[in-house]
């Protein structure tokens, strides 16, 4: 088993690029390297500057590598589809010239990724973590979502040789078991891949280790993070916006939270998993002070238990 880790923006709080608190990018790419990461996200569309030359020479100052960059947007709505197929342009054209990481032997397709996230919906967004009440699409708009989601990976795949991964995020229309079972029915694996998110699938109630297992052979990235139990309960007892959970505290470094990481080393083995697993731990940025220290901790914790 060859398991590379790596980190993203969003365990500096930088998930809006609207966010007027978000850290520079530039700190971002150096605390990144002092933990030890060798590979970084682009992170949200509109972050990092899509200007090739600055964000070359800011890597290669750390020595870190790309692995994927995320449309983090409204994949159901039909008018929004020429702005979701212009990021792709933006964002494949952009990650396909910068400093890549080396294939690992059994990895099914090289970075960088292309994560795509389906967001942006308030009444999805109060709901998350709860399947029993939140609302689901109606058949047409559903098969809208998937007909975009086709189109975004064909043409990441056909024009740039980026392969597309489908992250199942909470708060968004792809998040609980039913909407999963569903999506893989729809999207074959020859058009796009699964990124699944340990914490987003225990936040919605899900088993991480089940569903790394179910779905085995979609798997093509993984996103690890932890979540507080005792912050888990409080915010699942209130009417709150995912990332605002986040800004309380829901997610911590890896090692400290809920979920057994052994246990997924142990799973990751048998499943043969090789590649990449990137940390993260989303958080309100305005404490992002804290970042360094807790991806750290992280990255330390997975690899004194084998990782």
């Amino acid at each position: 088993m060859s398991i590379k880790i790596s980190g993203a923006p969003c365990c500096w709080g930088v998930d809006n690029p609207q966010n007027p608190y978000l850290p520079p990018w530039e700190r971002v790419l150096n605390e990144a390297s002092q933990a030890g990461y060798k590979g970084i996200e682009l992170g949200p569309y509109g972050y990092i500057p899509m200007n090739i030359e600055r964000v070359q020479a800011e890597l290669s100052k750390n020595d870190l590598t790309i692995m994927a960059g995320t449309i983090f947007d409204d994949l159901v709505t039909e008018s929004n589809l020429e702005n979701l197929l212009h990021q792709v342009d933006d964002i494949c054209s952009l990650i396909t010239k910068l400093p890549s990481t080396l294939q690992e032997k059994g990895q099914k397709f090289p970075t960088p990724y292309l994560v795509i996230i389906d967001w942006g919906h308030d009444e999805r967004d109060y709901d998350a973590g709860h399947p029993e009440k939140a609302v689901r699409l109606s058949e047409r708009d559903w098969d809208n979502m998937m007909a975009h989601i086709r189109a975004l990976a064909v043409k990441a795949w056909d024009k740039y040789g980026v392969r597309s991964v489908i992250h199942p995020h909470a708060g968004g229309y792809i998040e609980f078991e039913d909407e999963i079972e569903k999506l893989l029915e729809d999207i074959p694996y020859e058009i796009a891949g699964l990124c699944l998110d340990t914490g987003h699938l225990y936040y919605s109630k899900m088993d991480p280790i089940k569903w790394l297992q179910k779905c085995a052979n979609r798997l093509d990235y993984i996103h690890f993070k932890d979540i507080d139990l005792n912050v888990y309960k409080q915010v699942m007892e209130e009417r709150i916006r995912f990332f605002d959970a986040c800004g309380k505290g829901v997610m911590c470094p890896i090692g400290q939270g809920i979920i057994d990481y052994n246990s997924i080393h142990k799973l990751l083995k048998e499943i043969d998993y090789h590649g990449y697993i990137t940390i993260e731990q989303e958080r309100d940025p305005r404490n992002s002070d804290t970042s360094l220290p807790d991806v750290k901790q992280s990255v330390d914790y997975l690899k004194s238990v084998g990782y």
